[in-house]
């Protein structure tokens, strides 16, 4: 009995115990040498009015003053900065006489910003930013806390008329000029709204549907035919040949610009629309409203009006 008390004692605890092998990585980032430029990777422990600290997994720990968080003038400590963010800092000083390590945000963002920036260029990559100042030609932002600059021409497809009204405004941007040599970094919103303006115009166009009668204005005359608007931004052109069902010389013989004519939509092909006056038939049906119309459709011949003549109302 005294034999088998003593087996039932003996219990292997071996794996409960941790080995070295178990704090190895942290031994190893404890004792490894930090050098001042370094830029190391750390989470927020703790925040004041003054400073953020980071755990930065090694023998000391990292502290930020507020002067070395941002370059950007409305960072605020209190409202950009949350416990377990991770920030990436340079390393300034290794010891700022209470054993911590004296770092900057800001100094890390001056080398790391400039690699994202390319990156988000190369990508046409949309980015949110808030406009902070109204300067002599356009406006400033941050991003990636590099200040940007975005022309008066570069903000808006429309007519910027005051360029305090955007301060405070978040638009989306893409990136058109970086620069680390020369500190230069240029935004456009303008760009963005282009290209959803030709993305809705092509859906527009696709929604339409070859044999649809509504009624459009003479927007312009050229001596090939009339260009007609036939409503949501959709232009065609009327060939002369279609205008009536005589022949003549000029549209001027039968229609002015600004008269309002009733077409049909005789072809949608590549996104263009070719319209025929002469084609409308007496009682058909017309669709006032060309969002209402049937958007199945099958392409037919060339068509003769471009996509940079249906864009020619909206301001570039």
């Amino acid at each position: 009995m005294e034999n088998a008390s003593i087996e039932a004692a003996s219990v292997d605890t071996s794996t409960d115990t941790p080995s070295m092998d178990d704090f190895k990585e942290q031994l190893e980032g404890s004792l490894k040498k930090i050098h001042e430029g370094d830029i190391l990777k750390g989470t927020v422990i703790g925040i004041s009015d003054t400073e953020v600290v980071l755990d930065l997994g090694y023998y000391a720990e990292g502290i930020i003053k507020l002067e070395e968080l941002s370059n950007d003038p409305r960072f605020s400590i209190k409202a950009d900065v949350t416990i377990g963010e991770e920030y990436r800092a340079v390393v300034i000083r290794e010891d700022d006489g209470h054993g911590n390590i004296l770092m900057s945000k800001k100094r890390a963002d001056d080398v790391l910003s400039w690699e994202h920036l390319r990156e988000a260029m190369d990508n046409k990559t949309i980015v949110k930013v808030k406009i902070a100042q109204a300067v002599n030609s356009g406006v400033v932002t941050y991003l990636y806390g590099v200040r940007a600059f975005i022309p008066a021409s570069q903000l808006s497809l429309a007519y910027v008329e005051n360029l305090e009204d955007w301060v405070g405004k978040e638009i989306e941007t893409v990136i058109i000029t970086v620069s680390e040599e020369d500190k230069k970094l240029v935004l456009s919103g303008k760009e963005v709204e282009k290209e959803k303006a030709e993305k809705d115009l092509k859906s527009k166009i696709n929604k339409l549907q070859r044999g649809i009668v509504t009624t459009g204005t003479v927007e312009k005359i050229m001596p090939y035919g009339a260009f007609v608007n036939i409503g949501e931004g959709l232009s065609g052109l009327v060939h002369i040949s279609q205008i009536c069902g005589r022949r003549i010389k000029s549209p001027n013989e039968v229609i002015k610009e600004g008269e309002t004519v009733t077409v049909k939509v005789t072809d949608i092909k590549d996104g263009k629309i070719s319209l025929s006056m002469k084609a409308v038939e007496e009682k058909e049906d017309i669709v006032e409203d060309i969002e209402e119309a049937p958007s199945t459709y099958t392409t037919g011949e060339e068509a003769t009006t471009g996509l940079a003549a249906l864009l020619k109302n909206i301001k570039l």
